[in-house]
């Protein structure tokens, strides 16, 4: 008897260690179990632009729809197009969004760029005084090189940007050989809204970019007087920066942007920019051509 009694408190014993062994294994987290695949680790990307994109009000549509779709931010560096192009060839900018088309073909010819294509297009157009000093809406409506020369002639103030944007270089050419200096010619070295805001305040003519004017009217006493110019055509086009230059730049990230700039949807979007405020697009998508 005293064995039997033996036996099972042995035997009860080791259920109860064999118990606690199977407690001893912690059990798995609902975390563990859902937690699926993780996200892909945020990216940046650094995008030297033009004033007019940043200006007229596009940027802030745009960028925050491509982070949303691509986990990736962007850093915008908005300037002239001169000094934006110059940052790619620094290696200062992993993807550019710019307007004029010949500095951008000597880009990518001389290597410094991987991919580019066209993106959108508006016009540039002549703003001035509502009482128009030159008389230039009466006799110059379309015709750029004829207002400039009459501006030039009666010495009327003229705000240029001054600051070898895609909208100076434009200036620049539209004047030609027409003598444009004087206490008239006032050079900012500033970017198109806030030349726009000098006109204003001097109450003197300028070149502007249609949207940047367009997203600003209601706080200028300045009107367009003179549109319409085959010259005024303004084009903007998106590179990719060469990755060789430096192990900083960012092509996966640039090449995305790229892509994304250029795709139906986008260009859809840009269609509709600006439609719903001034009852026009403020650009016009071509990037397939």
């Amino acid at each position: 008897m005293k064995n039997k009694k033996g036996l099972l408190a042995a035997l009860a014993a080791l259920l109860i260690l064999g118990g606690c062994g199977q407690n001893t294994q912690a059990p798995q987290t609902t975390d563990q179990n859902d937690a699926g695949t993780p996200p892909p680790e945020k990216q940046t990307i650094i995008l030297a632009t033009t004033t007019s994109t940043q200006d007229s009000g596009l940027l802030d549509v745009l960028l925050p729809e491509f982070t949303q779709e691509t986990n990736i931010e962007v850093k915008t560096i908005a300037v002239g197009t001169g000094k934006a192009i110059q940052m790619g060839v620094d290696g200062e900018a992993d993807v550019l969004l710019v307007h004029d088309t010949a500095s951008e073909l000597k880009f990518m010819e001389e290597g410094n760029g991987v991919e580019r294509n066209q993106v959108m297009y508006n016009d540039f157009i002549l703003v001035g005084p509502k009482s128009d000093p030159a008389g230039i809406a009466a006799s110059f409506g379309s015709d750029a090189a004829g207002a400039l020369g009459k501006i030039a002639e009666t010495a009327s103030p003229f705000v240029s940007r001054a600051d070898d944007s895609g909208t100076h270089k434009k200036e620049l050419k539209l004047w030609g050989d027409l003598a444009h200096e004087g206490d008239w010619y006032i050079e900012a070295g500033a970017g198109m809204g806030d030349v726009l805001k000098m006109a204003d305040e001097k109450q003197a003519y300028t070149l502007s970019d249609r949207a940047t004017y367009l997203s600003m009217q209601d706080d200028l006493d300045l009107e367009i007087v003179c549109e319409g110019d085959q010259n005024m055509f303004n084009q903007y086009g998106v590179m990719t920066v060469d990755p060789k230059k430096n192990d900083q730049i960012n092509y996966d990230g640039a090449k995305a942007f790229y892509d994304w700039m250029i795709s139906d949807a986008t260009q859809s979007r840009i269609a509709e920019f600006g439609k719903d405020t001034y009852g026009q697009s403020l650009f016009t998508p071509n990037a397939k051509g």
